[in-house]
């Protein structure tokens, strides 16, 4: 008896270390008021957690961004490109407010730079994809440039790059968030939920902006005060912007989505899964950089390994060439591995019985 009532006074101070444990006595198994309090305050961190008694809270300070560019040195013009100095984090933003930026091919490609950029920079190990402004995250693409091949803007023939944008970030072994305020819709709405997580301000809207006749919208530079899409544009995407959409809020209201065009407040996405937290409007890029920094205090090859196994039943052949790339990637670490290459450089029969065949 004395054993398991130490078992338990162990596992009270565990889950209420404010609570003072006298040997062989059993404290009270619901929470102090002091705890209760805390726990009120930050439902998700309770201030007896142990992880945080160990590691602490992250910072709640502002990060310094820096302006940043690719190898290339040339100048981004659609987006704009940080990295907050001393930490490892990535921000991309699309530029075109007056557009509520809409993306057209300059903005993909420009995108597409960036992302390799925070890709092979070893100190970045998160990245947030977000819009200008507080009216728009992204509103897919350029309506205004829409021709019969595709988007076009410089060129003389029609892009739709923004697929390559969405294969891009799937694969890439970073986190990135999408930091969502005002519209996230059409091509945007797909931006957002191909991103691993998304936090919503309080004025997000979300939705597909529809399988329906163009004359009515050309594009959302001017959008509707109503919740209600008459933006529908007679597009659709029937690759992640179906397939990602079922999976994160299920079969039926993902039709729903597609086949009604209708709009969605930040709380009714909430509520169906579509993104992982909603915040007021002034606190969206605090909450969002206290994510970043909360992830970067774990390991990153957990978190890319991870990552590509999300990822990998739904993304077919080509999500199992990134989760096994990243076991080959773990495996060339190995002193197994070591003795493979060595042997074979010194030309000579390598020794693999000194490593065991584990169970």
């Amino acid at each position: 008896m004395d054993a398991a009532e130490r078992r338990l006074a162990r596992v009270a101070a565990h889950l209420v270390p404010s609570f003072p444990v006298t040997h062989g006595t059993t404290p009270p198994i619901g929470p102090t008021p002091t705890a209760a309090s805390s726990s009120s305050s930050s439902s998700s961190s309770p201030a007896g957690d142990s992880y945080r008694r160990v590691h602490g809270d992250v910072s709640s300070e502002p990060p310094e961004w820096r302006a940043a560019t690719d190898e290339s040195g040339k100048p981004f013009v659609d987006i704009i490109y940080e990295k907050a100095v001393g930490e490892g984090i990535a921000k991309i933003t699309i530029n075109r407010p007056d557009r509520r930026n809409a993306f057209r091919p300059l903005t993909v490609k420009e995108l597409m730079r960036a992302f390799n950029d925070a890709r092979d920079d070893s100190s970045i190990g998160v990245i947030i994809l977000t819009g200008k402004g507080t009216k728009a995250f992204c509103s897919g693409g350029d309506q205004a440039l829409r021709d019969s091949d595709g988007y076009v803007d410089f060129d003389s023939f029609g892009r739709l790059n923004v697929l390559d944008l969405q294969v891009q970030i799937r694969r890439l072994p970073k986190p990135v968030i999408a930091m969502v305020a005002g519209y996230a819709v059409g091509g945007g709405h797909v931006l957002h939920m191909v991103c691993d997580m998304t936090i919503a301000a309080g004025n997000a809207i979300f939705g597909q902006t529809g399988p329906k006749n163009p004359p009515f919208f050309v594009s959302l530079s001017h959008p509707p005060p109503l919740l209600q899409s008459v933006s529908q544009v007679g597009s659709f995407d029937a690759g992640y912007g179906s397939s990602i959409m079922s999976r994160l809020v299920g079969p039926k209201r993902a039709r729903e989505m597609w086949f009604l065009s209708r709009f969605y407040t930040a709380d009714e996405a909430d509520k169906m899964g579509l993104v992982n937290t909603v915040v007021p409007l002034a606190e969206l890029e605090r909450e969002t950089v206290k994510w970043c920094r909360q992830i970067l205090r774990n390991s990153p090859m957990a978190i890319r390994v991870l990552k590509s196994a999300l990822n990998a039943a739904d993304d077919g052949y080509a999500g199992l060439q990134e989760l096994g790339g990243n076991a080959t990637l773990i495996f060339y670490g190995t002193e197994e591995a070591k003795e493979g290459k060595n042997a074979y450089m010194e030309r000579r029969r390598p020794d693999f019985s000194k490593f065991p065949r584990k169970p």
